[in-house]
């Protein structure tokens, strides 16, 4: 009994110690006083504490000298060791299950992928009866699944995960495993899948009865995901309900006072698709997409704007690596609009930009190294450079993994062979770009360029009678989704046709309306093109002052790109058109882009 009796207070003395010493880490570690935290959380060990307080100290540790020192094989340590004691232990669930996320997290960033999976899946398992934790644990399983471009598992898991959630009576949670499974099958161009995804998601938040602020940030995904689907499919005229929605709900949820309103009691309802800021950036991000796809490359550029002066904002409060995605992507996009417009000196300084930013972030690389190399392509292109120009493509090739960015890249390579007049290459590409052979989930505005790409060829053989026909049909589908670049080359190069076929009047039917179509967008290289024929079509018609006008605008257009060409072409970064495989040669630099960064 006297035992008994002295074995109380020894562990309430223990007790104390033990809360004494986690309650002054937690107080170095409020004032980055990393050093002596890392201290108090090992003297507990020194009082031989319980299973649970030690599988605790060990998280605690392993998550501090994860964040905030190099030491990433202690933290391991830490890590393993609470895992390994809380699996043992069973009212010990918070710390089991971040442990265990934490270090499958630590496996994945050390390339050792095949610990990463056994060990989500056993907390997988063993999470049944914890809700939160099953929930996260099975988001972060599907995310791995997908990363690895295991589509088919990951798409299980995020079902199995909705399925859960629904029998938790998480209306939001359930939805976000939902729109998650719907994005997934976007990426993996399931269309059936993704439109039956949707529905069911979009009559989910329809019939909402929960807080506002879940709704509209459910809805915001959910219309990001449409807009997305429609701009995959190259539908830029039926997307825009969609988009002017999406816009409405970006505003609704920039005006609601998140932190004032309640969420519910339900615990999982504690999980956040994105903070309303990265929405902001995202549809900023999609809204250059779909001017870009338009031709609207005034409008592109000022979005653009906006969303990389956002990025910088959330950097310096959080360096998050999706903010370096969204990034990297509005880099590619606005490279695009600066060729179309004639700038080539910012869109070579701009791809360069690009690659610090996958500098920063390594595993852009992967996922954007295609892209890189499509824009040095294009800028070869641009520059008249077409060794260079197929080099980079055949480059870009070789890194893609997605059918309609690899149908891009040949029309583009088509159209170097074309201009270099190699005839047999290019009829050796025929098959990849006959838009009757593309895939049947291949995009709208893919196919209409296939077309205008074969209507080209055709021009340049002088078999007019097919060129014809197939601009065409590149007009009929351009004009249905408002591809406005496209149809103001396909007028230009029809009335090149006709030009030659020596009917001025029709001739003059396609130029003047491409020529303003042009201007609109703006597209300098048409309006070259526009107003070359122009001239030649009013001297034809004896039309002296029109014919002026029109030298007039041929040698402003010509001066103004020859001066830009004049100006790319001194650029350090010029150079990387000649980079092709190792590691981006960043000692290519000049003022203006290292400025940038």
């Amino acid at each position: 009994m006297r035992k008994m009796a002295a074995d109380k207070p020894n562990r309430e003395f223990d007790q104390n110690c033990y809360t004494a010493l986690l309650g002054l880490a937690e107080s170095y570690r409020s004032v980055s006083n990393i050093r002596h935290c890392i201290h108090c959380l090992k003297a507990v060990f020194n009082l031989n504490p319980p299973p649970a307080i030690s599988a605790k100290t060990h998280l605690q540790l392993g998550n501090i000298l994860l964040s905030h020192t190099k030491n990433t094989d202690l933290a391991r340590e830490h890590l393993e060791s609470a895992w390994s004691i809380s699996c043992n232990i069973s009212h010990c669930d918070d710390v089991k299950f971040e442990a265990a996320s934490n270090l499958a997290t630590m496996y994945e960033k050390q390339g050792q992928n095949q610990l990463v999976k056994p060990l989500l899946n056993k907390a997988k398992d063993m999470s049944q009866q914890a809700p939160f934790w099953h929930c996260r644990i099975l988001f972060q399983l599907a995310q791995i699944c997908a990363s690895n471009k295991e589509f088919t598992e990951a798409c299980h898991l995020l079902g199995a995960g909705a399925d859960y959630a629904a029998t938790a009576s998480s209306q939001y949670t359930t939805l976000l495993f939902l729109l998650s499974k719907g994005m997934l099958l976007l990426i993996n161009k399931d269309a059936v899948q993704v439109n039956e995804t949707l529905s069911r998601a979009g009559a989910m938040i329809e019939k909402w009865t929960g807080p506002n602020v879940q709704k509209e940030s459910s809805k915001v995904f959910f219309l990001v995901l449409q807009v997305c689907h429609y701009l995959t499919a190259g539908q830029v005229k039926s997307v825009k309900p969609s988009l002017k929605q999406l816009q409405q709900s970006i505003q609704a949820i920039t005006q609601l006072h998140t932190d004032e309103e309640p969420v519910g009691t339900n615990q999982l309802d504690m999980f956040q698709w994105l903070p309303k800021e990265h929405m902001c950036v995202l549809v900023y991000l999609v809204t250059v997409m779909h001017s870009m796809q338009a031709g609207y490359m005034d409008k592109a550029q000022k979005y653009t704007d906006k969303a990389l002066m956002q990025i910088e904002k959330l950097k310096m409060l959080d360096a998050h690596p999706l903010l370096s995605s969204f990034q990297i992507m509005l880099l590619e996009h606005i490279v695009m609009c600066r060729l179309i417009m004639g700038n080539k000196t910012t869109a070579i300084q701009e791809i360069f930009q690009a690659c610090h930013v996958c500098r920063a972030q390594p595993k852009l690389f992967t996922t954007h190294g295609s892209q890189i190399h499509i824009l040095l392509g294009l800028y070869a292109m641009s520059m008249n450079c077409m060794e260079a120009a197929e080099a980079q493509f055949l480059t870009a090739l070789k890194q893609s993994e997605s059918t309609d960015l690899s149908a891009f890249v040949y029309m583009n390579l088509a159209i170097v062979y074309l201009r270099n007049g190699r005839q047999q290459d290019f009829m050796g590409l025929l098959d990849k770009i006959d838009p009757e052979k593309m895939e049947h989930s291949s995009s709208h505005s893919l196919k209409a360029s296939a077309y205008y790409v074969q209507g080209l060829q055709t021009f340049f053989q002088a078999h007019y009678t097919e060129a014809k026909r197939f601009l065409r049909e590149t007009l009929k589908m351009a004009n249905a989704e408002d591809l406005n670049r496209l149809t103001s080359c396909s007028l230009v190069l029809l009335g090149h046709i006709f030009l030659s076929l020596g009917n001025s009047s029709e001739s003059l039917n396609m130029v003047t309306p491409a020529m303003q179509l042009a201007g609109k967008i703006p597209d300098v290289h048409v309006q070259l093109w526009a107003s070359s024929l122009l001239k030649d079509l009013y001297r034809l018609s004896g039309d002296k002052a029109s014919e002026e006008e029109g030298c007039g605008l041929h040698t402003s257009f010509s001066q103004s790109l020859l001066k830009d060409h004049f100006q790319s072409s001194q650029l350090s970064e010029h150079g990387l058109i000649q980079w092709t495989e190792g590691p981006c040669p960043f000692h290519l630099n000049t003022s203006a882009s290292s400025a940038i960064i």
